[in-house]
């Protein structure tokens, strides 16, 4: 397959047979300039959706925040978790609050991510209603005090996800560091709105999918799951 044509395929959003011989056993792309190629593609992917997501009127925002939540607390009460992680919502992702104070008043544990600095994984603490909040990296908030937990559940913001479950977050890395740390023990939910979803990512070697991707409209397992439900 030429350069031309993984270009237009970046640009487009879509991929092709014929790539895959230039695709690891893993679905990851192993040539440097492609992967370079790659990361520029998600990086103007991920503005472009941001946009979309920010674009989102508050009542399609509510309306599918009210279907996920429904979701999650079938996905999480079947899986038994002591504690689950969420996430404070920043630039228009689903606002899950009113949802973790509800699993605190009905007898759950929530967690915060803390993220100490780039290039190392999230530590996480736990979070109750009227807890005193500091400020992390991109000033977003996390309990500020109390000692640090492990969660057997950890819910991630989609920023864009694809059909094998790959999630397109930030680019910092964060989630796909603490997954690998954590282990497949850790049930991984990728949680957003329908309008993200996109043909692929183009995985790379670094990227672990979701378990499961909860949207609006659907619940879906991820590659992970599939390859966990046919052990």
């Amino acid at each position: 397959m030429t350069k031309i044509t993984l270009d237009h395929e970046l640009r487009t959003g879509g991929t092709a047979p014929c790539l895959l011989h230039e695709v690891g056993s893993d679905g990851s792309i192993v040539d440097p300039q492609q992967a370079a190629d790659v990361a520029r593609w998600r990086k103007a992917e991920r503005e472009r959706l941001l946009k979309v997501r920010q674009g989102l009127s508050a009542q399609c925002r509510a309306l599918e925040t009210a279907a996920i939540v429904a979701s999650l607390d079938r996905l999480i009460d079947a899986h038994g978790a002591e504690v689950v992680s969420v996430y404070w919502p920043i630039r228009a992702e689903a606002d899950l609050r009113d949802w973790m104070r509800g699993r605190v008043e009905r007898g759950g544990r929530i967690a915060l991510p803390v993220a100490i600095g780039h290039g190392v994984p999230l530590t996480f603490r736990e979070w109750r209603p009227g807890a005193p909040l500091a400020r992390g990296l991109w000033k977003i908030p996390y309990p500020a005090e109390g000692r640090e937990i492990i969660p057997t559940v950890l819910i991630a913001p989609l920023v864009g996800f694809d059909s094998q479950g790959y999630r397109l977050g930030y680019g910092g890395g964060f989630f796909d560091r603490t997954l690998a740390h954590l282990g497949p023990q850790s049930l991984a939910i990728g949680v957003g709105f329908s309008s993200l979803e996109i043909k692929t990512i183009f995985p790379q070697r670094h990227d672990i999918p979701m378990r499961w991707i909860v949207t609006g409209t659907a619940t879906r397992a991820g590659t992970s799951a599939q390859a966990h439900a046919h052990k």
